[in-house]
């Protein structure tokens, strides 16, 4: 018992000197003295329960604090009454186990033990990862600190579950996590479902600390299971062995921890311009990627849908630039096979994936790894949703160059593309504003998502730079029981600004800028996507070696954001329109491609008054690219979730620009 004791003394003193010199408490933390100065509603008997040894962190009191190190191990002399008590202690466990519960105070997820230190010490030497306590919650008055709302979703999480281990570093992420594993914010889980997950969790753990790397410290065990959780559905995944979860994790583990980083996205504004010299150039055909073969993959056929016919004639302008030096070849997915027009056409990347988890996952991942097999070179995926296939594919295959159309997805392995369309929405808003007799002019958007608002209010700020007086008057087509064309007709508005392209299977000619007459539409100009010559750019900047250009050690996600400057938008104009405004929009596309004028210049005011730049400020593409709000002059507002048409609903929860998905870790991995 006394070599026992002397070897857990050691692990003592190392703990404490090691927090001395880093100039940190060497003792245990005291909850009275945490509680000081807290406001706590009251306290809730929790009765006796298994709880995760590894929270046990402090003690009640100030009075036992000095006989142990932070890491619970003993500080005092072998010898002592203490130390004899330890030792009889540790002989009681590994004789019969200890089995009298300790009493604990259970704060913010953290237990802090009123009655049975040495035991909590003993188990700990031991690294028992469970202890038997009798628990009583502390519960703190309710505020809208971070640290505050997530404890108290932890409490609703508790209430529901019984598990107490599963700990998160962001507000939202319980809800995901229910959501992930079949599971909604009401159901009681059965002593079965817990006990089967408990296992589970167990497992991920043990192979989560058994990476050879470690993860920034405020990344927990549960942040690492939420990213796991979204590639690898959980009803498959509580089956796994531990050994094959260890090797999953370490293929995402660099993603993992790209998720927890304060700035995990750079933008790649425009293409790679620069010539390399002769003798360069000679060595880079040896050395730098050869792009052969090129795989698109839709969740609609290009008749179907606007946004896939538009990739579609990208593609097809690969093959009449490169020829028979580049294959290209279509793949549908599940969803593809419906074949049906959707009269909502899609604004963003995602428009056309209405039902996020329509695509099955295991036919995404199987023709994804297919197409690797196969020996495409590049895959393009052009909705969001396709990341999860294209992120287990590209960590199952390195040599495979995988993109998919998307902004703002923070995963390092596959790069994603789209275009700053906000750029031609403020010319065609120029337009609409020069035009109208009576200051109102309207815009249909389709999803809110990432990218939305941003092209929602540079077409405001473009109508109120030539008219101050203009508002925009905004609607959704994806609203449950949407009628844009009654919405504008009660608001007497007639230059409307709808979808980017026609759709091949629909006769509508309400897209581009148009003014609606009682003679029909008359469309007057039209912002477009040139996705033909955004690939071909793309395509050569890998070969010439942009893949891997940059600083090695930073490991950030790279998503092409390509406007304007790169040819990869632009803005066409109908013969209805008046001369003058031809050249005018002529001169601002030259302003704003060479950089000489920014959309987004201040002042730039919220619809509540609120200042987010001023006068002659420039915001920040990273700003532009997250924007959830809404300029002064825009008559409407970005809807809720329970405001849009069901199969609306997953894409949204999945890319939308809500509060708990987007800036408090709702979604980890997109």
């Amino acid at each position: 018992m006394t070599e026992t004791y002397l070897k857990a003394w050691k692990l003592g003193q190392k703990a404490y000197k090691s927090a001395v010199a880093d100039g940190t408490y060497p003792y245990l933390p005291v909850l009275d003295e945490i509680l000081a100065h807290t406001a706590i509603d009251g306290e809730m008997p929790l009765g006796i329960c298994e709880i995760p040894l590894d929270q046990v962190v402090g003690t009640c009191t100030l009075g036992r604090t000095q006989s142990f190190a932070s890491n619970f191990m003993p500080l005092l002399e072998a010898g002592t009454e203490f130390a004899y008590k330890w030792g009889n202690l540790y002989k009681s466990q590994i004789e019969e186990g200890i089995r009298d519960p300790i009493r604990v105070y259970e704060y913010l997820n953290k237990y802090y033990v009123l009655e049975g230190n040495k035991r909590a010490s003993v188990l700990k030497y031991l690294k028992s990862p469970v202890i038997q306590a009798d628990v009583i919650r502390k519960i703190p008055r309710r505020s809208e600190e971070p640290e505050i709302r997530l404890y108290y979703e932890y409490m609703d999480f508790y209430e529901l579950t019984k598990i107490n281990s599963l700990l998160f570093s962001k507000p939202g992420r319980y809800a995901q996590f229910l959501s992930l594993v079949g599971k909604d914010a009401q159901t009681v889980w059965t002593c079965e479902e817990r006990l089967s997950f408990d296992a589970f969790f167990a497992d991920f753990k043990k192979a989560f600390q058994n990476q050879p790397d470690s993860l920034p410290t405020h990344i927990t065990v549960g942040d690492a299971l939420l990213f796991y959780l979204n590639l690898y559905p959980y009803q498959r995944a509580k089956s796994t062995p531990c050994a094959e979860i260890k090797e999953q994790l370490l293929g995402i583990w660099q993603e993992i921890a790209l998720s927890g980083t304060e700035n995990p996205v750079e933008l790649s504004m425009n293409p790679i311009q620069e010539k390399p010299h002769p003798v360069e150039a000679v060595l880079n055909r040896l050395i730098l990627p050869k792009i052969r073969r090129a795989a698109f993959v839709y969740d609609k056929t290009p008749e179907a849908s606007d946004w896939i016919y538009g990739h579609e004639l990208g593609r097809l302008h690969l093959n009449e630039v490169f020829g028979d030096a580049l294959q290209t070849q279509v793949f549908y997915t599940e969803t593809a096979a419906a074949d049906t027009v959707d009269e909502d056409s899609a604004d963003t990347a995602a428009a056309d994936s209405a039902d996020a988890y329509a695509t099955d996952t295991d036919s995404a991942d199987a023709l994804f790894e297919q197409l690797c097999r196969e020996g495409y070179d590049i895959i393009f995926a052009v909705t969001p949703t396709l990341m999860r296939a294209c992120l287990k594919a590209a960590v199952a295959h390195p040599e495979v160059f995988i993109l998919n159309c998307s902004l703002n997805s923070a995963i390092n392995t596959v790069r994603t593309y789209y275009t700053r369309m906000y750029e031609a929405k403020f010319l065609t808003g120029m337009i609409a504003g020069s035009l109208t007799a009576n200051n109102k002019v309207g815009y249909i958007a389709d999803y809110p998502l990432y990218g939305a608002a941003a092209s929602i209010n540079a077409f405001a700020l473009g109508a109120k730079m030539v008219n101050p007086n203009a508002k925009v008057y905004l609607t959704w087509s994806t609203l449950k029981n949407a009628d844009a064309d009654a919405f504008f007709w009660e608001n007497e508005v007639s230059y409307i600004s709808a979808q980017d392209m026609i759709t091949p299977q629909m006769e509508n000619r309400k897209f581009g800028l148009y003014q609606a007459t009682f003679d029909g539409k008359r469309n007057l100009a039209m912002s477009i996507y040139n996705w033909g010559e955004f690939y071909e750019q793309l395509i050569r900047s890998i070969q010439k070696g942009s893949w891997w250009a940059g600083d090695p050690l930073d490991n950030r996600a790279i998503n092409y954001w390509w406007g304007l400057s790169a040819n990869v938008i632009d803005v066409i104009c109908s013969q209805h329109l008046p001369s003058g405004t031809v050249k005018l929009i002529e001169l601002m596309k030259q302003n704003i491609s060479s950089g000489l004028f920014h959309p987004f210049t201040g002042p730039l005011i919220q619809q509540d008054g609120h200042v987010h730049y001023t006068e002659g400020q420039i915001m920040k593409p990273e700003d532009i690219m997250r924007m959830d709000w809404l300029v002064d002059n825009v008559v409407g507002h970005i809807p809720a979730l329970d405001e849009l048409r069901k199969e609306a609903q997953p894409t949204v929860k999945l890319r939308g620009l809500y509060a708990v998905t987007v800036k408090e870790g709702g979604n980890l991995l997109l």
